[in-house]
């Protein structure tokens, strides 16, 4: 297992689509290498989630994972690594909330999306096992990021323009409302 670099925006793999893999594929040891790699790699830059193009490999492959006490995200609740495969979102009502995201591949800076409360998400798990899981609150945001990047789609895109700030405008006059609200989130709908 590797830590690889992290690719940023304006690097052309962020805006392709990934492709699917077959089944065949995702049991070929350069896939499960791929995967371990983005362990790794989440777990180093202490990200709630990854996407395969973020370290320049356009297929369809995500992961999710929250560890305790993150520093990068306090106000998120501990979500067991979750590797997906193929990923299928569909939102579970009409509900949205204002989600203040940063990204990886968009280093220093961050703004608000509106992201769906609960989503069931369909996919493969690394061992090519169907899974069906619903996720809420702001593991629910963190797939649908996920997925906006295995589309070519970046959280700027659907950020309103007046929200976006630096982490450190974030942190000097954003960061404790936003937290409030999150932690009002997460008693609401759990995780």
């Amino acid at each position: 297992m590797s830590v690889r670099d992290i690719r940023t925006i304006g690097d052309p793999v962020l805006r392709e689509r990934a492709r699917e893999l077959k089944p065949e594929e995702l049991r070929a040891a350069e896939t499960q290498s791929l995967i371990d790699d983005m362990i790794e790699t989440k777990r180093a830059a202490h990200g709630a989630g990854l996407a395969a193009n973020q370290v320049g490999e356009a297929v369809r492959v995500m992961l999710v994972e929250v560890e305790p006490d993150n520093p990068r995200y306090p106000y998120k609740p501990p979500f067991p690594l979750t590797v997906a495969v193929n990923p299928i979102l569909e939102p579970l009502d009409a509900e949205t909330v204002a989600i203040n995201e940063g990204c990886l591949s968009v280093p220093d800076l961050r703004g608000e999306v509106e992201r769906h409360v609960a989503v069931r998400a369909r996919f493969l798990d690394r061992d090519g096992v169907e899974r069906e899981r619903i996720v809420r609150g702001l593991a629910a945001g963190t797939f649908q990021h996920e997925v906006d990047h295995l589309d070519g789609v970046l959280f700027l895109d659907r950020a309103e323009p007046r929200t976006l700030m630096t982490w450190e405008h974030y942190e000097r006059g954003h960061r404790d409302e936003f937290e409030r609200r999150a932690r009002e989130l997460v008693e609401r709908v759990g995780s």
